[in-house]
């Protein structure tokens, strides 16, 4: 395999494995002895157009539908980790290089500070390289190399990518693109949403509508309506497209928000349960997009 990393993982095994993960991860961080809980948070008026130089005042949570206090705002660009992963089934034959523009462009706007990996999924999955990396050229090469095949297995591969950001510090982000519902996955969406929560993993999606010849006709495929799901439940966007034309302007506003978005911090509640949260704001005509909920630690757990 030249060195490459192939992925072709028993998942339901990663699925035992996992609940210790989660167990490791979903409690929320540490500041100066508090525990906060962080919401990367999009605003967008009435036009789609990203809203910058809001202040702590601008912003309200609800948790539980009860209002908390806004602990910690910051109004600067924290670095992603992210998983840039691509759906390389038949489907996609026709524009396989309009995708592959596509992710150069997110790739060629990371920042210094930002690591990546890039990876494929059809019937098999893969990820490169073996570590994140900040070198955007690196990145980059290793697009045309990834791989391609036959079924779609969209959950798998989210799976996967989250299985990629375990033990990685800071913020972590998947990029999952597909142009067809999941034919072939071990998992379910469920586990998907499930894990991305709980390890508060924010995945952004790209749906596409393709047109291809499978052997006997034209045919047009529709995206799986879980991509969006996993958009809204983690607080990521969710872009549905029909022309090829735009993905590299869609990847490239994917890059855009990521590096647009404001920090609100709160103190979470310490009963270990899941909690609903919104975010609000106080001036009419915008709009806030944030994951919808978190898991809370214990009160053991605080007072350890």
């Amino acid at each position: 395999m030249n060195g490459r990393q192939r992925l072709v993982p028993s998942l339901a095994l990663l699925l035992l494995a996992s609940v210790a993960i989660v167990a490791a991860q979903q409690q929320p961080m540490f500041r100066s002895g508090t525990q906060l809980v962080d919401l990367y948070v999009t605003v967008t008026d009435r036009d789609g157009r990203l809203v910058p130089n809001l202040t702590r005042e601008d912003f309200a949570i609800f948790d539980d539908e009860e209002p908390t206090e806004i602990v910690l705002f910051e109004n600067s660009v924290r670095p992603i980790t992210v998983v840039v992963m691509l759906d390389t089934s038949a489907s996609m034959d026709l524009n396989r290089g309009r995708l592959m523009a596509g992710a150069e462009q997110f790739l060629l706007r990371l920042l210094p500070a930002d690591r990546a990996r890039v990876g494929a999924f059809n019937d098999k999955l893969e990820i490169n390289p073996p570590q994140f990396i900040g070198d955007r050229d690196a990145l980059i090469a290793e697009l045309p190399d990834l791989g391609f095949g036959n079924s779609t297995r969209v959950y798998d591969a989210a799976y996967v990518s989250l299985d990629a950001l375990t033990g990685v510090d800071g913020r972590r982000v998947i990029l999952l693109f597909s142009d067809g519902d999941d034919t072939d996955s071990d998992v379910g969406a469920g586990n998907v949403v499930d894990r991305a929560v709980a390890e508060e993993v924010m995945i952004y999606s790209i749906g596409f509508e393709s047109n291809y010849f499978n052997g006997i006709r034209y045919v047009t495929t529709r995206p799986d309506r879980n991509l969006r799901r996993f958009a809204e439940e983690t607080g990521g966007g969710y872009f549905e497209l029909t022309e090829a034309a735009d993905l590299g302007p869609t990847f490239t506003r994917v890059a855009r928000e990521l590096h647009s978005q404001y920090v609100l911090g709160f103190t979470p509640r310490t009963d270990g349960q899941l909690h609903d949260i919104r975010v609000l704001l106080t001036q009419r005509g915008l709009t806030a997009r944030a994951r919808r909920s978190y898991l809370a630690p214990s009160s053991n757990a605080v007072g350890q």
